[in-house]
């Protein structure tokens, strides 16, 4: 048989069935069928950014799924020996004009099958989308094009059709999921809006059929304005917006107060799920709202003649200038997933320090080399693949001169494919996290600790890229009464800047705007212009380095509560200061808003003035007491017999925590001191308290000592000494690695299997030597030495230096509170500032440094 008839297109030497049949038999065992809750990844590879639209295509692995790109596959080739994938192409073709004048497409009977997303109308009249699918048998490429139902085995048939029709691998799989990926409404295209007049205002609104004034959304078909459901998303109402549907059956309704320049939330009554609206600013034009500016008059048109108001999405986004779209290695941009902004401005600015450089896309081939059967799984593989996606200039090319002529010629060209979709990196890094893996906003602060979380966890060898944002914080807390002192360390990430509003320089304009603002919003017209807050950066340092009360002080010195106040000083500089602007606080409701202010942030910043300075002479400290323990006078009281009861500690969570890779004691702490209400706040409290020097020690309970730890051998906590569980060490063997390796990891990382792994990656050397007792017994001991010295190095590692600092970034939020809104990032390259928002990547003209929310300092070397 000339097998290498089916080398390229396979359609000029057709083969018999019998011959395609005996081709694939040596690969059937191989071949598997998606089952439920196998994830297909056939949109993108799980090293790069190619996808079926990429040049070379994209090829699925017929046994994991999983999807690589031309210059990843080889690598899963030779690490796996799978031989056969499924090869996807998405072929943009080009129509051509036809008699009639209308236009033709070059190709006819243009097949469509494959789930992506696309950067331009399918339905315009220029372009159309062909796939491809055909099998490929490596290592000879051997090429069968697809369909082939009548000549492949029956097995292969059934897996191909299976793998071409499965869903997004991002799409929630049941009901306990948080990953979520919202779809485009089936009535967004076609929607019928009554040109009834309706015009909304800016504020002021209210249902129309009650006095609900909170959770109104707006009918994109006749514009009423009605209240929804207290289950829809956590807020009250009274149902009056589904009535509305039920009675007219008008489907799609947005929510007013969510509407960005970026997007809104859009709820389907007939689909009963939120959606997508790919239409939503000409259904939002349709009423006299203006996506992109936020300004209507009161008959919906704006008036030349009016000054537009300069509001925080127009500075920030530097809107009304023409800004120059930048290209090349360190300008891609990230596509929009749905409120994934903050985790765009996160890990631009991430990727801009050379320490996170050089620990994911200088060990970039380390890593994917070492990275574990399912790299879509796997932390430090996830930051190379976006770190060489933001940096290697691979998808962030400009157009060519003839494009570029052709855009200006027409509205519409061929879509172009810059920038990357963090879609893969999302889903991993937010798995677990009820808030993160979900589609709502959030905060970039609460991310960006998250991530360093991440980081920390997973640790390439003995060196750790966040380690460049670490400092020590020296409290000093001071009994107001005995005038005695305690001195205590904590690490920290950030330095968190309290805004002192008594200090702004404008309090006369900003009562008049006060005055003006609530006249406005009493009369229903549009408000006046916005009057921010100007506040000294100097302010903002005086406050944090001001001491502040300590609430239920107890003094040692005096064995009883007293007044107390605590300061707070740098006891380490970082290489990297990182400074969050507190403009988040808490309303009435409870609902998290911002203080819009303008804040002048400084270039250059010495806070060599906060270095701590320790005990200082003629100060005396506090006596090493811990507060008495108050035991009811009755022994029956059921208080009592709380505390010499053993503690009751849900294990199911503690085990849920662990898995995750958490100290065991940790986990046994954290649900203890959150009363056992489950994984997810237990989770918080580690989140909270990972940094205290006790964080990993055993759970003492006052009054009920020794108890608290003894659960921990229970569920099979095991030392240095012993030997790891066998199923771990199976697993580890499963891989490929050797028994003796995977004992000696497992004995390093304390029989954690993400960390064991990491340590085999870290030391390659032990898999190429003998296996003799005497080898075992050395790297055993090195090994555990290892575990012990790193156990009692002193002090949690920093780099400390001078405080002098330079600003290179910073991320502005705009919107009211961290529950809504839109990121943006600003950062200074080359010599000259760049924004970052979502795809698009220009250079700045004005960059809004007095705006921002997080801003990011490296060290000025002395």
């Amino acid at each position: 048989m000339q097998r290498a008839a089916l080398f390229g297109s396979g359609r000029d030497a057709p083969m018999a069935a019998g011959d395609l049949g005996e081709l694939l038999v040596p690969y059937m065992p191989t071949i598997r069928v998606p089952k439920s809750g196998d994830r297909v990844y056939k949109t993108e590879c799980a090293f790069s950014y190619e996808s079926p639209d990429s040049e070379g295509g994209l090829y699925v692995c017929m046994n994991t799924f999983l999807g690589f790109g031309r210059e990843h596959v080889e690598r899963h080739y030779r690490k796996t020996g799978q031989s056969v994938y499924m090869h996807l192409k998405r072929h943009v073709i080009e129509k051509v004009p036809g008699a009639s004048g209308g236009a033709l497409p070059k190709r006819r009977n243009a097949v469509l099958f494959l789930d992506l997303e696309t950067n331009g109308d399918l339905n315009n009249d220029d372009f159309e989308y062909e796939d491809e699918a055909k099998l490929v048998i490596f290592p000879d490429h051997y090429e069968i094009p697809l369909p082939n139902i009548e000549e492949l085995p029956a097995l292969v048939t059934i897996a191909c059709d299976a793998v071409l029709s499965s869903k997004s691998p991002y799409r929630k799989q049941d009901p306990d999921s948080w990953e979520e990926e919202l779809q485009v409404s089936k009535h967004a295209k076609m929607l019928v809006q009554i040109d009834n007049g309706v015009r909304i205002p800016p504020s002021g609104w209210k249902c129309s059929k009650c006095d609900l004034r909170e959770n109104l959304w707006l009918n994109l078909t006749d514009g009423s304005v009605l209240c929804g459901k207290w289950f829809f998303d956590g807020s009250g109402g009274n149902g009056h917006a589904l009535e509305h549907y039920k009675e007219m059956g008008y489907p799609l309704a947005v929510k007013l107060g969510t509407i960005t320049p970026d997007g809104a939330d859009v709820y389907s009554f007939d689909e009963e799920d939120a959606v997508l609206d790919p239409h939503i600013a000409k259904h939002l034009a349709h009423f006299g709202i203006d996506m992109l500016q936020m300004h209507v008059t009161e008959n919906g048109l704006r008036d030349n003649n009016i000054k537009p108001r300069v509001s925080e999405w127009e500075v920030i986004q530097e809107s009304g200038v023409k800004l120059k779209p930048m290209y090349g290695p360190g300008y891609t941009g990230m596509k929009n997933l749905g409120n994934s902004c903050y985790l765009s401005a996160v890990m631009q600015a991430i990727f801009s320090i050379p320490e996170f450089q050089r620990a994911y896309v200088g060990n970039l081939p380390r890593i994917f080399d070492y990275s574990p059967l399912d790299p879509t799984q796997d932390f430090n593989t996830q930051m190379a693949k976006l770190g060489h996606g933001l940096l290697s200039g691979q998808y962030s090319k400009p157009p060519m001169k003839s494009e570029l002529i052709e855009q200006v010629m027409k509205e519409e060209h061929k879509p172009q494919h810059n920038g990357i979709s963090p879609r893969m990196f999302k889903a991993f890094v937010s798995k677990g996290h009820p808030e993160f893996s979900s589609n709502r906003q959030q905060d970039a602060q609460e991310f960006f600790l998250h991530l360093i979380n991440l980081a920390e966890r997973n640790r390439i060898g003995s060196e750790n890229p966040s380690d460049v944002f670490r400092f020590l914080v020296e409290e000093r807390t001071q009994c107001c009464q005995s005038r005695k002192v305690r001195y205590t360390e904590r690490v920290d990430y950030l330095m968190q800047l309290p805004l002192a509003m008594e200090a702004a320089t404008n309090k006369d304009e900003l009562i008049a705007y006060e005055l003006k603002r609530r006249e406005a919003e009493a009369a229903r017209r549009p408000p006046p212009e916005l009057v921010r807050a100007k506040i000294p950066f100097s302010a903002c340092l005086q406050a944090f380095s001001e001491p502040e009360n300590v609430e239920d002080f107890w003094s040692s010195a005096l064995q009883a509560k007293s007044a107390g106040v605590k300061t707070s000083r740098f006891a380490s500089f970082p290489e990297y200061l990182v400074v969050q602007i507190k403009k988040f606080t808490f309303g009435l409701d409870w609902i998290p808003q911002k203080l819009d202010v303008s804040v002048d942030m400084p270039d250059l910043l010495d806070i060599n003035h906060l270095r701590a300075t320790g005990l200082q002479p003629g100060e005396e400290e506090l006596p090493d007491i811990t507060p008495p323990i108050i035991i009811p006078d009755d022994p029956k009281d059921r208080m009592m017999n709380h505390w010499m009861e053993p503690p009751d500690i849900d294990e199911s969570s503690v085990m849920q925590l662990a898995e995750m890779g958490f100290p065991l004691e940790a986990c046994r702490k954290a649900v203890y001191y959150t009363g056992n209400m489950g994984a997810e706040v237990a989770f918080n409290w580690i989140i909270a308290h990972m940094e205290e020097p006790d964080f990993a020690e055993p759970l003492a309970i006052p009054g009920y000592a020794g108890v608290a730890s003894a659960g921990a051998a229970g569920l099979g906590a095991i030392g240095l000494d012993n030997q790891p569980p066998e199923e771990m060490v199976a697993l580890i063997t499963s891989m490929g690695f050797q028994r003796n390796v995977a004992i000696l990891a497992l004995k390093a990382a304390n029989n954690n299997l993400e960390h064991a792994l990491d340590w085999i990656f870290s030391h390659p050397e032990p898999e190429e030597e003998s296996e003799s007792a005497s080898d075992v017994m050395d790297m055993e001991n090195n090994a555990n030495a290892n575990i012990l010295a790193e156990a009692g190095s002193e002090g949690p590692r920093i780099k400390d230096g001078s405080g002098r600092y330079e600003l290179f970034g910073f991320i502005s939020h705009m919107g009211t509170s961290t529950m809504s809104g839109h990121y943006v990032c600003h950062l200074k390259k080359e010599g000259r500032w760049v924004i970052y928002n979502d795809l698009k990547v220009c250079a700045s003209e004005r960059p809004p440094r007095d705006l921002g929310y997080i801003y990011f300092y490296r060290r000025i070397p002395s």
